[in-house]
């Protein structure tokens, strides 16, 4: 919206019109002030030069008085030319000063009556002012829906491929394609939309992102992913540790030592294998080592394939997801 063109169908034009008249009168006033008080340092100047010269003939008249001289003609005429100049100066000093109060007075004049014409101006624009500033917010909220019609799909894409692709390898440019797309969207939340309405939209939707990050951690602590779980029971198992409790795997040639995560690879070792039997760890009970129902081999509990044979065997969440389909 222009807002010169809603002030136009609110603010008499005519008052407008003689605001700009009596700004400039005011302009006028002032330029006719400033010329008048240059006139009269101007007269000022000149009074000042004659009255040192007056002093000068009155003194010189005094010491010829003194020594019983008569004074020449020409010097009591130039004391009468300079008294004579002096009083015109004077006149004309206060003839400006009289005038620079009339000047002086118009202005104040001039402006008292501007300040009642700009009150009623002021009176007429503030509905001027309303109906601007009820049209901008009704063109920001129509430009802020027509962004939101094309960015909000695109988020919604954005969080499906996101939550969809994770194990993609395209799964980076999902990510920032879903997080340049949600900044956009604030930006145009925030630039739009009243401050008060965006504080309440930050607020739901960094409610929203601690609940869905609350219930993605709960989710992998209670079910969590088969690849994580293999890759934690595989580095525990080369380690000889107990992957759910860490206590050590005595099997073999490491029946009767002890040693952490930090110290497995110090501990010597004896040159005897000992026979393979099934392992049950006597800290938490987990089974560690059983025999494979397909080859009859020892094979790792917690990992998915059998060494002999390569049987597989379901682990964490897809044994779990089974079970209970089952």
């Amino acid at each position: 919206p222009q807002y010169g063109e809603i002030e136009a169908r609110f603010v008499d034009g005519a008052l407008l019109e003689k605001s700009k008249i009596l700004a400039g009168e005011i302009t006028d006033a002032d330029r006719a002030i400033a010329a008048k008080r240059e006139e009269m340092r101007i007269v000022s100047d000149s009074s000042s030069n004659l009255q040192g010269t007056i002093n000068q003939l009155i003194e010189l008249q005094r010491l010829t008085i003194q020594k019983s001289l008569s004074l020449p003609e020409a010097h009591s005429a130039n004391l009468s030319e300079s008294l004579a100049a002096f009083l015109q100066n004077q006149k004309q000093y206060q003839a400006h000063s009289t005038e620079l109060s009339r000047l002086a007075e118009r202005k104040r004049t001039l402006e008292s009556e501007r300040v009642k014409l700009e009150k009623q101006i002021g009176e007429q624009r503030e509905p001027a002012r309303m109906e601007y500033r009820r049209l901008t917010e009704k063109h920001d909220l129509r430009l802020a829906a027509f962004q939101l019609v094309i960015l909000l799909p695109l988020l919604a894409a954005g969080g499906f491929l996101v939550a969809r692709k994770r194990g993609s390898v395209y799964f980076p440019l999902f990510l920032a394609f879903g997080g340049a797309v949600l900044v956009k969207t604030a930006l145009v939340i925030h630039k739009y939309f009243p401050s008060r309405y965006f504080k309440y939209v930050l607020v739901l939707g960094l409610l929203i992102a601690v609940v869905r990050i609350l219930v993605t951690v709960i989710r992998i602590v209670a079910f969590p992913k088969a690849q994580w779980l293999t890759k934690q029971y595989r580095e525990a198992y080369e380690r000889f540790l107990c992957p759910v409790c860490e206590y050590p795997i005595r099997t073999g040639p490491r029946k009767y030592m002890f040693w952490t995560r930090r110290t497995v690879n110090k501990v010597p070792l004896s040159g005897e294998t000992g026979e393979e039997k099934p392992y049950t760890c006597p800290s938490c009970g987990t089974p560690l080592f059983e025999e494979c129902p397909v080859c009859g081999g020892l094979r790792h509990s917690l990992l998915p394939f059998c060494r002999h044979c390569g049987a597989e065997k379901k682990i964490g969440d897809e044994e779990k997801k089974e079970e209970s389909g089952g």
